[in-house]
């Protein structure tokens, strides 16, 4: 049989590929990645080319500049935001997610790059998360210097979607922050999260909306706001915040508490010789962990290990530092207090304990 070609032959549209609107996206977009220029990014080309540029020879203010690359998504809170049409928050909590894991190191973000991956391109939405992904770099001092929409038919349904994204950073060579510079004595700072951010949300959706049957649009008394609207608050973005707080105080590490909680996010940045203890009795967790935990009769250890129980970001600093930094960050609007200390290990601790409990309102 030989092949043929007819106006009713098989093409990538009637496979639900539709490159017309994917370039419709693009367009549309275009306004938003602009915003995100750095002056290293300035007059380089720009979005629709294969390859985004960054002038690296602009860093001369660096000796011998190390580059720092971070890779993550969102996770399923994506869901939430498809449920409810809301897309131009989702891209706070990408760019969280990615920089904010490079400025744990002390490294100043410099771009990043994004994948949107979408069962049907609608333009529009497209462009809505990719306003949110500039939105979040601009919080992060980045460029957004390019990226990728796939569309997925046969594979996600037509309003299904995923987004995911990559990030570089920069940092002196003898200013990279980590366990080496941590002390005895030095005290841990708790910043305080934007509310559950975007780790756990297999959890909380399982405990509430699949268990407890709540709607998204239910008015919950404790919020002051819908459900839907409590868990889709963005994440916070500590990056500036963080590189100002290195720019004015003795800062030995960071630690973005992210999937697995407090207690094991900030034991990957503890020396083997040293142990770090968090009073819980100094913050009062948001409602929606209160409401997480209840519902779904969630054992304390699981809720810690799985949500960030309302700290976003650890810094540690000397006792002495402590002060300046609460003040540092207070003036940039971070809400921070001194939350634990460092002290020697012995062979019964591990390296992060989270002792007490919560405060109350």
């Amino acid at each position: 049989m030989s092949a043929t070609n007819s106006a009713s032959g098989a093409s990538y549209a009637a496979a639900g590929v539709d490159i017309e609107a994917g370039d419709r996206a693009v367009e549309l977009m275009k306004e938003w990645v602009k915003k995100t220029q750095r002056p290293e990014t300035a007059g380089l080309g720009g979005l629709g080319g294969f390859a985004g540029l960054f002038d690296a020879s602009a860093l001369k203010r660096f000796e011998r500049p190390l580059l720092a690359s971070a890779t993550d998504g969102v996770g399923t809170k994506v869901d939430i935001a498809r449920q409810l049409g809301v897309y131009d928050t989702i891209g706070h909590d990408l760019v969280a997610m990615v920089m904010d894991d490079i400025v744990v190191c002390g490294a100043e973000p410099l771009f990043m790059t994004d994948y949107i991956c979408v069962g049907k391109v609608h333009p529009e939405r497209v462009a809505a998360i990719v306003k949110g992904i500039a939105e979040g770099c601009v919080l992060a001092g980045c460029a957004l210097v390019g990226g990728e929409t796939a569309e997925h038919p046969g594979l996600l349904g037509p309003d299904d979607f995923d987004v995911a994204g990559a990030g570089t950073g920069v940092v002196e060579a003898d200013r990279v922050l980590g366990a080496d510079r941590i002390r005895t004595g030095d005290a841990v700072i708790a910043m305080a999260a934007s509310g559950l951010h975007s780790n756990g949300y297999s959890l909380v959706r399982h405990v509430l909306l699949k268990q407890a049957g709540l709607a998204l649009d239910a008015h919950i008394e404790e919020f002051g706001h819908t459900l839907g609207e409590e868990l889709l608050v963005p994440t916070k973005i500590y990056s500036l915040d963080c590189l100002a707080l290195t720019r004015t105080t003795d800062v030995h590490a960071y630690s973005h508490v992210t999937g697995g909680g407090l207690a094991a996010n900030l034991a990957r940045v503890i020396p083997d010789n040293l142990h770090a203890i968090v009073d819980r009795s100094t913050w009062t967790p948001a409602p929606i962990f209160d409401l997480v935990g209840k519902t779904g009769s969630v054992e304390r250890l699981e809720l810690e290990k799985t949500l960030n129980m309302g700290v976003g970001m650890i810094a540690i600093v000397p006792e002495d530092s402590a002060d300046a930094a609460l003040t540092t960050l207070a003036d940039r609007g971070v809400e921070a207090w001194v939350a634990g200390e460092i002290t020697p290990r012995d062979n019964h601790t591990t390296g992060a304990e989270l002792i007490n409990d919560y405060a109350t309102n």
